[in-house]
């Protein structure tokens, strides 16, 4: 019986951690597309640290991606740049990507 408790503590620790893995991934993401985004508008570094904060808040209105690429794309036509849907998913992929190899090489 003690196996089977050392077994389902392992199994909770692991979830644990690959949800904690799986929050910061999104949040560098998150990061990394705002300031890609910012770059296109032209922000000043000082505004492209603000917008990409904003980007990653943007994250936590509803569950999944669209509430990122809602504000992404908005802003960016908002701004004039020329962008469609289909740019900021393949953006936003991409950043996913690099996230995840940023996070795992810092560790």
């Amino acid at each position: 019986m003690k196996e089977f408790s050392d077994r389902e503590r392992a199994e909770e620790g692991k979830f644990a951690r690959d949800e904690e893995m799986a929050f910061r991934i999104t949040a560098r993401r998150n990061r990394l597309v705002g300031t890609w985004a910012a770059g296109l508008m032209g922000l000043t570094p000082e505004e492209t640290d603000a917008y990409a904060k904003a980007v990653v808040q943007a994250d936590f209105e509803e569950a999944g991606d669209e509430d990122v690429i809602r504000k992404v794309l908005g802003d960016l036509v908002g701004a004039n740049v020329d962008m469609d849907d289909r740019r900021v998913r393949s953006a936003l992929h991409d950043a996913t990507v690099e996230a995840r190899r940023q996070l795992i090489e810092s560790q």
